[in-house]
C-alpha cells in the first residue's frame, strides 16, 4: 500500500535526528523504496524472488569489440576451404554492410588461420587461442547463435547493456539493484571494473548507469589507479569523526528537504553518501590482495599482480562475489579487428584466457560456482568475409556481424558441456535456435528469479522493463 505523503513526514519528523546516521539511512532507504514500490504498482521484487533462483550473483566478463567468434569457438571448414571467394548472395541474403566494408567491390570469404580441435567430454570446437578455457570446456555453454539488432558499437554495447540501442535505458545490474536490493551493507550491490590502459571503442557510463530509476542503483566503478573509488577516502586535514559530523549535518538538510519535497532522489543522496563513508573501510580490505596465497595469483596469469588488468580484475570480481556483491561487470576492449585480425586477436586471448578460465575454476573450487552466473560475450560477432583486400597468407580483417556471434555462461543454473544453436557452414546466418539480445536478458533474469515481464518501473506514463516487449526464457542451456 502507499505510505501517504503526511504519513512519511511525520515519520521522518518522529524519528529526527535521535537515531545514528547509517541507521537513519538504511531506515529511509527502505521506506521510501517500499513507498516508491507502491507506487509502482509492485513492479520491483524488492528483496524478493518471483521463482526459484539458480544464481544469486553475476560476474559478467564483458568483451568490448565484437571478438571473432569464427576465430575462437564457431569452427568452419568451409571457409578455410573457399578463402577468396566470393560471398554467395544466398547466403548474405540482403543483408545491410557497415560503411567500412559495404563499398567493397569485393567481398572474399576468409577462413580462420588458427587451428581447432575439439575438447572436454562435450566436445566442444575450441580454436588453439584458447588453451586455459579448453581445460573446463566441460563447464561451459557455448550459445553459438546470439544475434542482436545493431550493426555498430555505441547501439551494441548498449543494447546488450540496457535493453536499448538508445542510451537512457537502466542497464543490467541497475535493475537487478532495484528489483532485488542490496545483500551487502558496506560494498554496493553493482561494480564496474575496467581494465586498464586499453584502446579500441569508448566506454560510457550510462552502460552502468542507473537510466531513469533513482541514482542509487547505479554502479560503482573500482579503478586501478589512486583511490580505488573516487572520492570515498577523506581529504587532508578530515578525519572519520569529521566525516562523520559533516555527514550527519547533511542529513539533518536533506531530511528539512524530504519534508518539504518528498523526491526520491534526496533520499537516494543519503543513502549515497552513508554508503561512501562505510566504503571507506570495505573497498581497501576487498581490494588488498595480501591475503590471496601465491599459487592462486599465479594461476590467474603474469598479469594478475598488476592491478586493472583483466587477470588482477577476475580476481577482484570473485573477491565482491564473497562478499555478497550481486552483479559484477568487468570490460574488456580492444576486440575490434578491422585489420592486422591474427596479431590482434592472439594479444587479446593472451591477457583474457588464463584468467577467465581461471576464475570458473576458482568459484568452482570454493563452492560458488553453482550459484554465480558467470558470462562472457560482446556486443557482436565479426564477418566470414574480408575487409579490404584479401592477401593470402598475410594478415586481414572482420567487420561487424550482428546475425551470429558466440557467448558463453557457466554455473548459475546453466547446462554445462553444452553446445546451443547452430550457424550455417558459411558461418554467418543461424539456422537452428537462435538467441535474441531480449531472449539473453530474459534468461539472465530467470536465472536470478525474476520474471523478466514482471520487473518493470513506470516512467512517463509507460513501464518499462529491461526486455522491452519481448525476450523469452531459453530452456534449451538451464540445467
Amino acid at each position: 500500500m502507499q505510505m501517504p505523503l503526511m504519513q512519511r513526514r511525520e515519520w521522518l519528523g518522529s524519528f529526527g535526528m535521535g537515531l545514528g546516521g547509517l541507521a537513519l539511512a538504511d531506515m529511509l532507504g527502505r521506506a521510501v523504496a517500499a513507498a516508491d514500490a507502491a507506487a509502482q504498482g509492485a513492479g520491483g521484487v524488492l528483496g524478493g524472488f518471483h521463482l526459484p533462483p539458480k544464481a544469486k550473483r553475476v560476474i559478467y566478463l564483458f568483451q568490448s569489440g565484437g571478438p571473432s567468434q569464427l576465430d575462437l569457438y564457431d569452427h568452419k571448414p568451409l571457409l578455410v576451404e573457399k578463402s577468396g571467394e566470393q560471398l554467395p548472395e544466398s547466403v548474405r541474403g540482403g543483408q545491410r554492410l557497415t560503411g567500412m566494408s559495404g563499398n567493397q567491390s569485393s567481398i572474399p570469404l576468409v577462413g580462420s588461420p588458427f587451428q581447432f580441435a575439439r575438447y572436454g567430454d562435450s566436445g566442444a570446437w575450441l580454436s588453439e587461442l584458447l588453451p586455459h578455457t579448453a581445460k573446463i570446456a566441460d563447464r561451459l555453454c557455448f550459445i553459438r547463435t546470439m544475434y542482436t539488432e545493431s550493426i555498430n558499437h555505441g547501439p551494441g554495447v548498449t543494447f546488450m547493456q540496457s535493453g536499448s540501442q538508445i542510451p537512457g535505458r537502466p542497464s543490467i545490474g541497475a535493475w537487478l539493484d532495484y528489483g532485488l536490493g542490496n545483500a551487502n551493507d558496506d560494498l554496493p550491490s553493482f561494480v564496474v571494473l575496467v581494465t586498464k590502459n586499453k584502446g579500441g571503442q569508448p566506454l560510457m557510463s550510462h552502460l552502468w548507469g542507473s537510466g531513469f530509476l533513482p541514482t542509487r542503483h547505479q554502479a560503482v566503478r573500482f579503478r586501478s589507479g589512486g583511490d580505488p573509488v573516487l572520492y570515498v577516502a577523506n581529504p587532508p586535514g578530515v578525519d572519520s569523526d569529521n566525516r562523520r559530523q559533516l555527514l550527519d549535518g547533511l542529513r539533518q538538510l536533506h531530511e528539512h528537504e524530504f519534508e518539504r519535497i518528498p523526491d526520491a532522489e534526496i533520499t537516494a543522496r543519503i543513502a549515497n553518501y552513508e554508503m561512501a563513508f562505510r566504503m571507506q573501510s570495505s573497498v581497501p580490505e576487498v581490494t588488498d590482495f595480501s591475503d590471496e596465497p601465491a599459487h592462486l595469483i599465479e594461476r590467474y596469469g603474469p598479469d594478475a599482480k598488476n592491478p586493472g588488468t583483466f587477470a588482477a580484475n577476475c580476481i577482484l570480481a570473485r573477491r565482491l562475489a564473497e562478499r555478497g556483491v550481486r552483479f559484477i561487470q568487468l570490460y574488456h576492449q580492444d576486440w575490434d579487428h578491422h585489420g592486422g585480425l591474427k596479431k590482434g586477436i592472439v594479444s587479446e586471448c593472451r591477457q583474457t584466457d588464463q584468467p577467465a578460465a581461471a576464475l570458473v575454476q576458482d568459484l568452482a573450487e570454493r563452492g560458488m560456482l553453482d550459484d554465480t552466473l558467470v558470462i562472457w560475450g560482446g556486443e557482436f560477432g565479426r564477418t566470414n568475409y574480408c575487409q579490404g583486400l584479401y592477401k593470402p597468407d598475410t594478415d586481414f580483417g572482420r567487420d561487424h556481424h550482428p546475425r551470429c556471434f558466440t557467448t558463453w555462461m557457466a554455473g548459475g543454473g546453466i547446462r554445462p558441456g553444452t553446445t546451443y544453436g547452430e550457424t550455417c557452414e558459411y558461418g554467418y546466418n543461424v539456422v537452428k535456435d537462435g538467441v535474441h539480445v531480449h531472449d539473453f536478458h530474459a534468461t539472465l533474469l530467470h536465472l536470478l528469479g525474476i520474471d523478466h515481464e514482471r520487473l518493470t518501473y513506470k516512467f512517463q506514463g509507460r513501464r518499462y522493463r529491461l526486455t522491452d516487449v519481448h525476450g523469452r526464457v531459453v530452456r534449451g542451456i538451464l540445467a
